[in-house]
């Protein structure tokens, strides 16, 4: 799949991840150039990341409010329209009609052609990673909110009573996934990847953000080798309409 076969080239995008920072290292370049360009992309994170330390000492509520003003600061560097950052907590998040309402919601809001997010499917990484079940209940989440959930009006009824009309979204774009089918060119906003995910300091503290600089430049140069450019960013793409 090119770009130009994309039926969803324009409009805003909404971006559904788990955590604080997942879409940075998931597809920070790719809400980067998009935001560059001018699109209205929107993130919406499911938990406000309350258990993302390993130290006993640290206060949960202290560092959601953390998390949140870092969200923000990586919003604004890769030119992201909002971020919102619903209060489910870090390890907790569950694809309930509950979570679901909240992203059809945010889907009736924004209108976006395109919704991203990550392969639910996506259980192993190689023989050393299996994946958080946050980041899978998310990405199952946001599908069961695109369809059936936003587009048709007998499901969260509620909202259509209070004037949010239901929208179809014409693609899902799936990163975190064992299955890509589509490579998107970053080439250029590398750096701008790595800055977003730099503002989330209590994540990349020590030596951490010298592990990120390393792997994510090598993952986009071996993508994008794909598709003869330097950097790249893999989806599995679902045309919808």
């Amino acid at each position: 799949m090119t770009e130009t076969e994309s039926a969803a080239g324009a409009g805003p995008v909404l971006a559904v991840f788990a955590h604080p920072d997942d879409a940075e290292i998931s597809s920070g370049g790719t809400l980067s150039r998009w935001g560059s360009e001018g699109r209205e992309v929107h993130l919406l994170i499911l938990t406000n990341g309350d258990r993302g330390s390993e130290d006993p000492k640290q206060d949960r509520e202290e560092l959601a409010a953390t998390r949140l003003i870092e969200s923000e600061a990586a919003g604004r560097v890769m030119a992201l329209a909002g971020v919102r950052v619903l209060p489910f907590h870090d390890g907790e998040l569950q694809n309930s009609a509950e979570v679901q309402a909240h992203i059809v919601r945010r889907i009736r809001e924004v209108r976006p052609s395109i919704v991203v997010s990550c392969d639910p499917t996506a259980w192993f990484f190689g023989n050393r990673y299996f994946n958080h079940a946050d980041h899978r209940k998310a990405g199952a989440a946001a599908l069961d909110a695109v369809f059936p959930g936003a587009g048709n009006p007998h499901f969260f009824a509620e909202q259509i009573a209070r004037g949010l009309a239901a929208w179809k979204v014409s693609e899902v774009w799936l990163g975190w996934t064992n299955e890509p089918n589509h490579y998107q060119d970053i080439t250029g906003f590398m750096d701008v990847k790595l800055k977003a995910l730099a503002e989330h300091r209590s994540q990349v503290e020590g030596n951490m953000l010298g592990f990120f600089d390393q792997w994510l430049p090598a993952e986009a140069e071996e993508n994008g080798r794909k598709i003869g450019v330097q950097h790249a960013e893999a989806f599995r793409v679902l045309q919808l309409e």
